[in-house]
């Protein structure tokens, strides 16, 4: 399934805070300097779409470049950005469009990630403004769950309706859905909603999760199993992971003072890693404790248990978050992902366990080094062809309608 290989990988069936989620802007200036010297092996690569090669290349530049010039900018008008109201079965959601200077080839709801910005974020507008470049209308829309650093099942509603929304205005063109990190929950979710399933032609996630229970043991104690039943594996994981669950579930509690206790001990521990919260844990009630258990816990075995005693409505979330419990069957799109071998937020064995849930037949999964989620290395060159490929791939999606046209829309 890592799709770095033959003359056509492709055709082989196979934004974000500044503390979450993969820094693409990152990823690409770290790799856009190899590209130069391996354009010969891209080339070849290359060789059954030169075009698309070229704009693959070019969306990198892109990417790395900002809002710097760049080849791509240079050979394209600059996209129209303009804030929407839409309604979908009378539900109306707000959101920004992005519509390219060229004639669309395909539609992208593009989500934000865990960020106070939301839409409003450089990182995001910058990307999206890339995939305009390249065609795609972009619909970003607005989740205030994100902006208050919460990842809700709720946002997949929003998500859905903006694929609809879409759909709706370009029913003959190819249409996707691009989440990074805790927002790929949501946006899968999305892609089972009513009126959705089906609809969807290609989803891009980058450092995506799949299962909540082994996610959640992973931040909190630094062990994973490589397969389902293998043995533990220990990697030190990053304290951001842990202190954003924290954050993102503290309003669930019943009790105000436990709200209140778990946002601040969160929001010290996001500022600085090593400050103190003792005088907060000793306000705790019994639901807030419960939690704090799980967080403080090393014992990867006492996972199941520890959330088995949380609240009820903590629970009832994560049921609905966690993507392994989802009905994921009848869901037909082309799945990119990128994920990093050694991410220390997500491991990558949760890309890998989604990539084969939801489209075996039809997943490309780019595993590569040095992005560490937010921390990045300078990466090999078989990691400049991997994101390459990678975009190649969205690019051929773009280009290739999954559904036939004449699909009923579910």
């Amino acid at each position: 399934m890592d799709a770095v290989g033959s003359c056509c990988p492709h055709q082989t069936p196979a934004g974000c805070d500044r503390r979450s989620g993969i820094r693409i802007d990152r990823i690409v200036r770290a790799s856009a300097a190899l590209l130069l010297w391996a354009a010969p092996l891209l080339t070849a690569v290359g060789a059954c779409s030169p075009s698309r090669s070229l704009e693959a290349v070019r969306i990198l530049g892109d990417i790395e470049a900002g809002h710097r010039p760049s080849a791509l900018k240079a050979a394209t008008p600059r996209p129209d950005r303009t804030f929407i109201r839409f309604a979908v079965d009378g539900r109306q959601h707000d959101a920004d469009l992005y519509v390219p200077g060229e004639p669309a080839k395909a539609g992208l709801v593009l989500v934000p990630g865990l960020t106070p910005r939301g839409r409003d974020d450089a990182r995001l507008v910058d990307f999206a403004m890339t995939l305009s470049r390249a065609r795609f209308k972009v619909l970003v829309p607005d989740l205030p769950g994100m902006r208050a650093l919460q990842v809700t099942a709720l946002d997949a509603g929003p998500i859905a309706d903006g694929a609809r929304y879409l759909d709706e205005g370009s029913p003959t063109q190819p249409l996707g859905i691009a989440a990074v990190s805790f927002a790929v929950g949501p946006a899968v979710i999305a892609l089972t909603g009513p009126g959705v399933r089906g609809r969807v032609d290609f989803f891009l996630g980058i450092g995506a999760y799949w299962d909540l229970e082994a996610l959640i043991t992973y931040i909190t104690t630094g062990w994973f199993r490589e397969e389902p039943t293998g043995p533990w594996t220990y990697r030190p994981p990053k304290a951001y992971g842990k202190w954003i669950f924290v954050r993102s579930n503290a309003s669930r509690l019943d009790d105000p003072r436990d709200q209140a206790a778990l946002t601040e001990i969160a929001s010290r521990k996001l500022d600085d890693k090593d400050a103190p919260i003792e005088d907060l844990v000793a306000t705790l009630g019994p639901d807030g404790l419960a939690v704090y258990a799980l967080i403080a816990n090393r014992d990867p075995d006492r996972v199941p248990s520890l959330l088995a005693s949380l609240p009820a409505r903590l629970r009832e979330e994560i049921a609905k978050l966690d993507l392994k419990r989802s009905d994921l069957t009848d869901v037909p799109v082309v799945l990119i992902l990128i994920h990093d071998r050694q991410d220390r937020i997500i491991p990558a064995q949760q890309s890998e366990a989604l990539a084969a849930a939801i489209a075996p037949a039809n997943a490309h999964l780019y595993l590569v080094d040095g992005l560490d989620h937010a921390q990045i290395e300078q990466p090999g060159v078989a990691d400049a062809v991997a994101l390459y490929d990678a975009a190649w791939t969205l690019l051929q999606a773009r280009d290739q309608r999954l559904r036939p046209a004449s699909d009923e829309r579910k």
